[in-house]
């Protein structure tokens, strides 16, 4: 597939206070194994535009977004707390505009026919942001923005958002539960944090499909779920936009998740969401960096994964 990568320096500049494990590290390390990645490391880093408040909003309250948007300390040196783990520091809300914003303008390029696949690599990440609360690392549901503005924007009729992170993103299926034209789809470990994202949460429409896996899952077994459980149900949807939550912390290596996958399997899983937008959503695919928080595992695992997105259809990567 035609690919993109969107990123943004403004996620360096989100703090949380130590020990916090999400750190601007891990976007470094993304960054850096794509360098390193013959068949990416000439590829344009676009830098993300920051979302507009108006674009945020199709997702979040006007409460939410008074709570973000007034929520950076008047000090450099200050942390803004929501919650015992999702921090806001000064320089945090120009962070979380670009890591909407990218996923936005991904929309916009794929839909111009500018490319067919977009890597958005920011940070924060997004999914556990619910429509009025931020949460969970996370400030605005990037991904959510994103899918909503190529409904509204685009006037498009359905999008399935996929989300493969090791957590549950309640936060996207808040949305789900509310808009009957956003599929959810996840598979996820469980039990494990946020709680949510049971087998038997399908949504007010129908339109949620929760697939779980326990602690110790392996490859083969993750990706005979992905294939069985949750793309059919998902091409059933007919989308015509095909998001994806790519969180990597179901890496073995990684320190807060308990599956046992690697960067094969992520490139398996890549191969699979190809062959989905293809066939159902005109090959119309924008993944957003999630979870993933061992820094080497992480970088890998993202690095093959948008290798294999850039090669999905036998089409070279694009250089914009």
């Amino acid at each position: 597939m035609k690919t993109v990568i969107l990123t943004s320096d403004a996620g360096f500049d989100h703090r949380v206070p130590p020990p916090h494990i999400e750190t601007p590290a891990r976007l470094r390390g993304v960054l850096d194994a794509m360098a390193d990645t013959p068949s990416l490391s000439g590829m344009e880093r676009i830098q993300a535009r920051p979302a507009t408040r108006e674009e945020v909003g199709r997702m979040h309250t006007s409460a939410h977004l008074d709570a973000v948007f007034n929520g950076e300390p008047a000090s450099h040196e200050a942390f803004h707390g929501f919650d015992f783990d999702t921090y806001m520091c000064r320089g945090s809300l120009n962070a979380a505009l670009r890591g909407a914003g990218a996923a936005v303008q991904a929309v916009d390029m794929i839909m111009a026919g500018e490319a067919e696949a977009a890597f958005c690599a920011t940070r924060p990440p997004g999914h556990h942001a619910e429509r009025n609360r931020p949460m969970g690392f996370c400030l605005f549901n990037n991904i959510g923005v994103a899918a909503m503005h190529a409904l509204d924007h685009y006037g498009l009729s359905r999008v399935a958002i996929i989300d493969i992170d090791v957590h549950h993103g309640n936060g996207s299926q808040d949305l789900a539960e509310s808009e009957p034209r956003v599929m959810f789809a996840s598979i996820h470990e469980s039990p494990l944090y946020p709680g949510t994202g049971m087998e038997d949460e399908t949504g007010l429409n129908g339109n949620v499909v929760n697939v779980t896996v326990a602690a110790g899952c392996g490859g083969d077994a993750w990706l005979a779920r992905l294939e069985t459980d949750l793309l059919p149900r998902v091409e059933a949807f007919a989308p015509e936009f095909v998001f994806v939550s790519a969180g990597f912390d179901g890496h073995r290596a990684d320190p807060l998740g308990g599956l046992l996958l690697d960067e094969g399997d992520y490139i398996r899983a890549a191969e699979r969401l190809c062959d989905l937008a293809r066939k159902s959503a005109s090959s119309r695919l924008v993944c957003c960096l999630e979870g993933g928080y061992d820094i080497g595992a992480l970088g890998r695992s993202a690095a093959a994964f948008t290798e294999t997105l850039s090669r999905g259809q036998g089409s070279h990567s694009a250089v914009l």
